[in-house]
């Protein structure tokens, strides 16, 4: 059982404003409501949550190293990061996720790659072990799937 093993999931800039924030984008749920939707996911794997959201990019950045601290003494699970807007322009986030060896999936609400085109470039895909986009905010527990699924098949057979 892994029910040490934290996952954090980190919401950059203008995600407080989910649920108000062009609906027609990205859905009508609440950061509140993401949460409850990550506690859940995270319950069925028996992982704890750590789930925070920033309008300051330093802020990820510290909790990518706090996470960086858990994963080197063995007790994360990985990181879902939906950075917003610094997804495209923060090479500091990239930094981080290199510099710490974490497991990231990076994940997107809208399908970036159907919208504009300065959001089809992402600065944490090449640093993240997956990218997600297109699945709303049920996004959000299917990546924490995938982590467990990660995590499932690192584990020697018994």
């Amino acid at each position: 059982m892994t029910a040490h093993k934290t996952v954090f999931v980190l919401n950059g800039p203008n995600l407080n404003l989910l649920g108000t924030r062009e609906p027609a984008v990205y859905g009508a749920q609440t950061l509140a409501d993401v949460e409850k939707l990550c506690a859940d996911a995270c319950q069925r794997h028996g992982y704890a949550l750590r789930f925070h959201q920033s309008n300051h990019e330093g802020a990820l950045v510290d909790w990518i190293h706090e996470a960086g601290r858990l994963h080197a003494a063995g007790e994360l699970a990985g990181v879902v990061l939906n950075a917003g807007a610094y997804t495209h322009t923060s090479i500091a986030l990239h930094d981080a996720i290199k510099g710490t060896g974490i497991t990231l999936i990076e994940l997107h609400i809208s399908n970036v790659h159907a919208r504009e085109a300065y959001r089809h470039h992402s600065y944490m895909a090449a640093a993240a072990k997956a990218v997600m986009c297109g699945f709303g905010v049920l996004g959000y527990g299917l990546a924490i799937d995938g982590l467990a699924q990660l995590l499932a098949q690192q584990q020697p057979a018994a």
